[in-house]
């Protein structure tokens, strides 16, 4: 018995309703990126493995999906790496491919690799799709698009104060409500070593990352674990007690510098600071809240980090990103710094779709449908429908002419065109021809001139 069709977990396929909602969401960031000086570049889907592993954390690494070497990838496998069981060793000596995992990594082998023909500060754009071998689940798909901005070449703090405008244009374009979390990687070590776990400043802020699911006093719990004196502890929990009661950004960051008052850590909220007093001088302050909780879990983050979530609807973050200060230097270019974000396309869909926040037009990818049910005016036809093309209306000639013309009018409304043409012996005479609206029923007789301004007045 045949296998019922379907698709892997996590992917979707997309009907072109949906493709021309999602074509909208493309555009708009297209339009805005242009607009700040961003150019588009595109990478391959896969790349070396060596040039993905390590660079996402421990967790990152088991959730890429891996390609098999062509040919005979098991003939050079002994009998030992088959016994001994170990698939992650195993499948490194078959697998000499990956498909990315996101674009910033990519980009800063590309860069490195074009370091000759680039100009920096260089600021690219991207919209691909990424792959990750995770458990699907609401939001999260194993195959999804990513829209990536990045400003590599410059350590100005201007540059994050333009990401932060870019979001600001992005959703309101998009007409959704939204919430920008902002941090810095450096506040976060000045946090870890204020409580002496800097060794410990991934176990340390993955606990921190819990709070809002399962309260302070658990997370003091789980902290306690670690090495850290009982009255380091209790300091941190009133700090983070007052901190989390106050809601704006200004007060937030005198109160965690008092608390933390160390180097990095001042660096990190002198670096927020900017960035916050920018927001208000640009009147998008309202939009950023400072969560000193938030840690983002990519591991080449080194200052600035931010998360922007819908403040409309249930939904995980919808763009992303940060600072990192190194990241081409793991591929032989060192001191280059860098930063930027990542839009969720999949995810600001879904939000769209729940909100219902796409414009009512967008799915209509026809503007006329020809009807085509007398013999022998094929050329005639094919005639007036190039010159309706010719002065950009859609036009979709209907092709067989022994369907009956009643027939062809169900189908123009099944397919939602709002206008059928209707050829006719008569009309084809006068030089005029019939023009039916489909959502009124009225009819028109006019020129093929008169047509097309009518229709492109609709």
């Amino acid at each position: 018995m045949n296998q019922p069709l379907s698709i892997p977990k996590g992917t979707r396929d997309f009907t072109p309703e949906q493709v021309s909602k999602r074509q909208y969401i493309f555009d708009t960031l297209k339009r805005i990126f242009s607009l700040y000086g961003f150019a588009p570049i595109e990478t391959p889907a896969m790349e070396q493995l060596s040039t993905l592993l390590g660079k996402y954390g421990e967790e990152g690494d088991k959730l890429l999906f891996k390609v098999l070497n062509s040919g005979d990838f098991i003939k050079d496998i002994s009998n030992n790496d088959w016994n001994e069981g170990n698939s992650h060793k195993l499948s490194l000596k078959i697998c000499e491919k990956g498909l990315r995992y996101d674009l910033t990594v990519p980009f800063a082998r590309y860069v490195v690799m074009h370091r000759n023909e680039i100009v920096f500060p260089f600021k690219r754009y991207q919209i691909q799709p990424v792959w990750r071998a995770d458990r699907p689940q609401k939001g999260r798909y194993r195959e999804f698009y990513q829209c990536d901005v990045d400003i590599i070449g410059t350590n100005s703090l201007i540059a994050e104060t333009e990401l932060l405008l870019i979001i600001n244009n992005v959703f309101d374009a998009l007409q959704l409500k939204y919430i920008t979390l902002l941090n810095n990687r450096k506040i976060l070590q000045g946090l870890a070593e204020r409580c002496s776990l800097n060794e410990h400043f991934v176990a340390f802020t993955t606990i921190l990352d819990k709070l809002d699911k399962i309260g302070i006093d658990a997370v003091m719990i789980e902290l306690a674990l670690l090495p850290v004196e009982q009255n380091i502890l209790n300091e941190l929990k009133n700090f983070l007690q007052q901190f989390l009661s106050l809601s704006s950004n200004s007060q937030k960051i005198q109160i965690a510098k008092s608390f933390i008052n160390n180097e990095i850590g001042l660096k990190g909220l002198e670096e927020l600071d900017f960035l916050v007093n920018h927001a208000k001088q640009l009147n998008i302050e309202h939009n950023i809240k400072f969560d000193i909780l938030l840690a983002r879990g990519l591991s080449y983050y080194t200052g600035t980090i931010l998360e922007v979530k819908s403040s409309e609807t249930a939904m995980g973050s919808i763009c992303g990103g940060g600072r990192y200060d190194n990241l081409t230097g793991i591929f032989g270019l060192p001191d280059v710094s860098g930063v930027g974000m990542s839009f969720g396309a999949d995810r600001i869909y879904d939000i769209m779709e729940t909100l219902n926040r796409f414009p009512e037009n967008l799915t209509q990818p026809t503007d006329v449908f020809i009807a085509n049910f007398l013999p022998n005016i094929e050329n005639q036809l094919i005639e007036i429908t190039q010159q309706l093309r010719k002065n950009q209306i859609r036009a979709d000639l209907f092709y067989d002419n022994t369907v009956k013309l009643k027939k062809q009018l169900t189908i123009a409304h099944q397919k939602k065109i709002p206008w059928v043409l209707i050829v006719g012996e008569d009309e084809l005479q006068q030089g005029k021809y019939q023009l039916k609206n489909m959502n009124t029923g009225e009819q028109f007789l006019l020129s093929l001139t008169d047509i097309i301004e009518k229709i492109k007045k609709s």
